[in-house]
């Protein structure tokens, strides 16, 4: 009947006013072009656990093969993992930051001294760029706007709950992809399969991430400010 098993996309939760202030963020950038795109960083964070994922790999097997330890996949109850913040532009990847603790403002700020301010040099040296980040309390602290003040850097604006519109989502997608066949036994080794994956992401990869938003800002206006396939 052309039904299929798949495992459930994830969408973030939108209400109807959070629909609205995308939808309104959309029309406001939708003259923007890949070029005006190009002059921004975008920055997340992520979790990568040693156990990637709940659901795993799948695995083709026959009637009673169930338990052959071919056809298993090793679990823990409460796996290592950290968190780890990343930068990008059409140029290319930033430096990894490993987080050690809560990410609150002093912490955040830190790494924006220390990794941010390295990566506007290496990806857009002496030119103009503004700077991409969600609404995480650390992010929009008074302390860290104020920090962005004192460095001239300009933040843009960005609507709650639309990871589909920061396409380093789709990188940190394609790093996890990458390591869901690697086995690393400990918080160190996964880092260091991290730091391998990242450092295999090419600019042109960057720059085609990059090129797509304005056909994001396309969708979430098609979709009424709903989550797109992005």
């Amino acid at each position: 009947m052309g039904f299929s098993c798949c495992i459930p996309c994830v969408e973030p939760l939108l209400n109807n006013r959070r629909r609205q202030k995308r939808l309104a963020w959309a029309k406001d950038k939708k003259d923007w072009t890949a070029a005006e795109w190009s002059k921004v960083m975008f920055s997340d964070e992520s979790k990568c656990c040693i156990s990637f994922g709940n659901q795993g790999p799948r695995v083709w097997r026959k009637r009673g093969e169930a338990q052959n330890p071919r056809c298993l996949r090793s679990s823990v109850k409460f796996p290592q993992s950290v968190i780890v913040w990343g930068a990008m532009s059409s140029a290319g990847v930033a430096p990894l930051c490993f987080l050690r603790s809560k990410v609150n403002a002093a912490v955040y700020q830190d790494v924006l001294e220390h990794f941010v301010l390295p990566a506007a040099d290496q990806l857009y040296g002496d030119a103009d760029f503004i700077f991409q980040q969600d609404l995480a309390p650390a992010h929009s602290a008074k302390a860290t706007s104020t920090w962005f003040m004192d460095h001239g850097i300009p933040v843009l604006n960005w609507p709650a709950n639309s990871p589909d519109l920061n396409p380093i989502e789709n990188l940190w997608g394609i790093v996890k992809r990458k390591m869901r066949y690697a086995r690393p036994n400990n918080a160190e080794e996964l880092k260091a399969t991290i730091r391998a994956t990242w450092a295999l992401i090419t600019p042109e990869q960057c720059h085609r991430l990059i090129d797509s938003m304005p056909r994001r800002i396309v969708a979430v206006i098609q979709a009424k400010g709903a989550p797109t396939k992005y």
